[in-house]
């Protein structure tokens, strides 16, 4: 234990220093994340808006993409604007209470994204190796029921991590070398023994990720497996674009995920800074990209895309 930790003290404010080797700089730094942060907000917004002004896209399909995007516009708001706040104003300052919320929020985002690519990559298998039966197998009614399941797990799951905070004091110091309140941030500044929270918090994240990226895989998998081998032609095509966007979607969300887990796993090896700017990534790029992939690969949403902006341009 360290010479002059008080173990029954525990801070309740907290700095949240994002990149620390570039302090100096803090003010270019303002103008690109502010740029992202409106691009997905932005972005986001205009497609749930236009699944959900146009009553034909009120299917189960596009009823996920629309709490994706909603999903994504969550995740980035509980962290951009705390971050943006505190490279304009240099206020950095978090309470505990105010961490926690914040990582709660995070967690569940996070979870039930993850559960959404789930549901899509299902939705795809059985429009593609199962369409005379989609629509049986495919129900508002089964759908509801999911997205619940969705929902419950990951608010038992972000609850779990939370409470895994709650249980450790925070005296060694009250600075977190993040740029939001992760659990790995947050739990390096707690005291005594915590390799058992650091453990159950690991086996969480591997849950989520393991389980939803085995599942999702494998619906890919056998869609490819179906496609090559019994779909021919324009058929071929049209189950290639039906899919696409989804599988570009999953891959970027995926990739980011774990190339930011990865990093904090061996973050000895990995200067402060890019850890950071990596983890940014994770937050930020995902839900800037996703509905700018949906919007140019999916033709039902394009196409609704461009009947709002000629509505628009010629004042009907």
């Amino acid at each position: 234990m360290d010479a002059g930790v008080n173990l029954s003290f525990s801070h309740q404010i907290f700095i949240l220093q994002g990149f620390p080797g570039v302090s100096h700089y803090r003010s270019t730094l303002i103008l690109p994340f502010l740029f992202i942060y409106l691009i997905s907000l932005m972005s986001n917004g205009v497609i749930t808006y236009t699944i959900l002004a146009d009553k034909t896209l009120h299917i189960p399909m596009y009823i996920v993409v629309s709490l994706l995007f909603f999903t994504n516009i969550t995740y980035t708001n509980m962290i951009m604007p705390k971050f943006l706040f505190g490279l304009i104003f240099d206020v950095n300052q978090i309470t505990l209470p105010g961490c926690l919320i914040q990582m709660f929020f995070m967690y569940i985002a996070g979870s039930y994204e993850s559960h959404l690519l789930v549901l899509m990559g299902l939705d795809r298998y059985v429009a593609i190796i199962l369409p005379l039966r989609y629509h049986h197998i495919v129900t508002t009614h089964t759908l509801a029921w999911l997205l619940l399941y969705g929902l419950a797990r990951s608010l038992f799951l972000a609850s779990l991590i939370v409470l895994f905070a709650l249980t450790v004091q925070f005296c060694r110091s009250n600075i977190i070398f993040n740029f939001a309140c992760e659990n790995m941030s947050l739990l390096n500044l707690a005291c005594g023994d915590i390799s058992r929270v650091q453990a159950a918090g690991l086996w969480v994240r591997i849950l989520v990720t393991a389980m939803d990226g085995i599942c999702i895989v494998a619906c890919y998998l056998s869609i490819l497996s179906s496609v090559r081998k019994t779909i021919v032609g324009r058929e071929r095509e049209k189950a290639w674009q039906t899919c696409g966007a989804y599988l570009l979607v999953t891959i970027l969300v995926m990739t980011c995920a774990l190339s930011s887990s990865l990093v904090y796993r061996i973050s000895s090896h990995i200067a402060l800074d890019v850890q950071n700017l990596i983890s940014l990534i994770n937050f930020t790029i995902p839900p800037s990209a996703d509905p700018i992939i949906y919007g140019f690969w999916m033709t039902e949403i394009r196409n609704r895309l461009r009947k709002m902006y000629n509505k628009r341009k010629h004042g009907t």
